[in-house]
């Protein structure tokens, strides 16, 4: 789970790249600057509601997710299908055969033959 000081320095950041002052973003948020202030030194615990406020106002969205799927895109990683369908076993049945376009052996063999193409 994220910390209060991430979630403040998440709020700065994205207040920075939009170019609002503190006063303006208290403003289109609907709250004081007092509050705006303790929620931005992630210090202090604040309503959901005013993290709502602040993040639709900056552009952000927030988001729950699985623990497991939040810390594979922290560290990055690509987050695939958590079982496998019929769809992605026949996509990769499909890619594994010769003869298919991602096939380096056929692409070879038609750019040898100019003039032809696959039907």
């Amino acid at each position: 789970m994220i910390t209060l000081p991430d979630i403040a320095t998440t709020l700065r950041d994205a207040s920075q790249r939009n170019g609002m002052t503190q006063a303006r973003l208290a403003e289109a948020a609907g709250i004081s600057r007092r509050t705006l202030t303790h929620v931005l030194s992630g210090e202090e615990d604040f309503r959901l509601s005013t993290l709502m406020a602040l993040a639709d106002r900056l552009g952000l969205e927030l988001l729950l997710v699985p623990k497991g799927a939040a810390a594979a895109l922290a560290a990055g990683q690509e987050v695939g299908p958590p079982v496998r369908s019929v769809v992605t076993d026949a996509l990769a049945a499909l890619h594994a055969r010769p003869g298919t376009p991602s096939d380096p052996a056929t692409t070879a063999r038609t750019a040898a033959r100019p003039g032809k193409t696959r039907r």
